[in-house]
């Protein structure tokens, strides 16, 4: 058995947060811990809200902070679909959209997620013709989604935003940031799209899961949703700081978002020259495989006696498959090597 257990099966971020971001928990004071935030007495949230929209171009109002991204999914689900009316959402994808709407009552219909020969896609026309016959309350949409980790190309979520009425689109980004970090779209989609919900977190490019915060973008038909949410006595303070180091950071967190696309590489090339596996290509910090069925049970054992624990699903549409978080350099060569060690000992290479 391995002296040490690495986890590469919950997207966390192994390279942790910036070095700044350490300093701010260094420093953190009486002030921080001890007295609410007076913020609200500028007329805003926070000092973090005010940064997020001076960096997106937005008003300040439209920004809404949670307890992560989890928190603000949750909030917008509880806040607008009532028992009996449908939500939408894709057919590969994190299971917590439908347990939120079975919470409430909500009827879910899934949406097709299609794979391709190097990556899973959207099929627009069908989630269109899906959206004109059940008329749904909610559509929530993962860019990247979890767990395929492909995009949903930002022509055909104009297309989306224009095309449905009377539905609030939840555009989940939880995975933003990997693959860059356009800004403009953002600005553009919630000024001309009334009842869309853009929602990020600090959880994955920025390494702090532990810490807990999450922001939104407001269309301006979704108001409930910032009355629902707004808390008096403000956030945590001392998340806000860590997050506004981590924003002030951004060589160090792209120097490691480049590391990622290397090793993702190294994973495609790995288990593309095992016979029987696939890795989809992913725009996210993990990628999706599908590895035979009859090697499912032995290849869990084999990396976990390695102390290399990766996810393995048994849901619909998955269960063949794994998640792999992009971990460090070393952590992605230890896994790397032993796919490779294992597909060996089965006598595949």
């Amino acid at each position: 058995m391995a002296e040490k257990t690495i986890y590469l099966d919950r997207n966390e971020n192994n390279y942790g947060p910036a070095p700044a971001c350490y300093e701010v928990l260094k420093a953190a004071g009486f002030e921080t811990l001890s007295w609410y935030s007076k913020d609200f007495a500028r007329g805003v949230k926070s000092t973090l809200s005010e940064r997020i929209a001076k960096e997106f171009g937005v008003p300040e109002s439209i920004i809404l902070l949670g307890y992560g991204a989890e928190d603000l999914l949750k909030q917008a689900v509880h806040c607008f679909l009532s028992r009996n009316e449908t939500i939408m959402i894709p057919t590969h994808s994190w299971w917590y959209y439908k347990s939120i709407a079975d919470e409430k009552g909500g009827i879910t219909v899934e949406y097709p997620m299609v794979p391709g020969p190097d990556s899973f896609h959207y099929e627009v026309k069908s989630l269109l013709d899906l959206a004109a016959k059940h008329r749904p309350r909610l559509i929530l949409i993962s860019s990247p989604n979890n767990p395929t980790g492909n995009t949903l190309d930002l022509k055909d979520l104009k297309v989306l935003v224009r095309t449905i009425k009377n539905t609030v689109i939840v555009l989940d980004e939880a995975y933003w940031g990997f693959t860059g970090h356009q800004a403009d779209y953002v600005k553009e989609l919630i000024g001309e799209y009334p009842e869309l919900l853009i929602i990020r977190t600090f959880s994955k490019y920025y390494a702090l899961a532990g810490v807990r915060i999450g922001y939104a973008f407001l269309g301006k038909n979704l108001t409930t949703l910032a009355q629902f949410s707004a808390r008096y006595l403000g956030y945590n303070r001392l998340s806000e700081r860590l997050a506004l180091a981590a924003l002030d950071s951004r060589d160090y967190y792209a120097e490691i978002s480049q590391k990622m696309i290397r090793d993702k590489e190294r994973y495609y090339q790995t288990l593309g020259a095992i016979p029987g596996f696939k890795a989809y290509r992913s725009n996210a910090n993990f990628i999706l495989a599908e590895i035979p069925e009859r090697f499912k049970a032995s290849l869990k054992d084999y990396l976990t006696k390695q102390g290399l624990i990766i996810k393995f699903f048994n849901e619909p549409n998955l269960e063949n498959c794994v998640r792999i978080t992009i971990g460090t350099e070393e952590q992605n060569l230890m896994l790397t090597n032993a796919f490779r060690d294992f597909a060996r000992d089965k006598g595949l290479i």
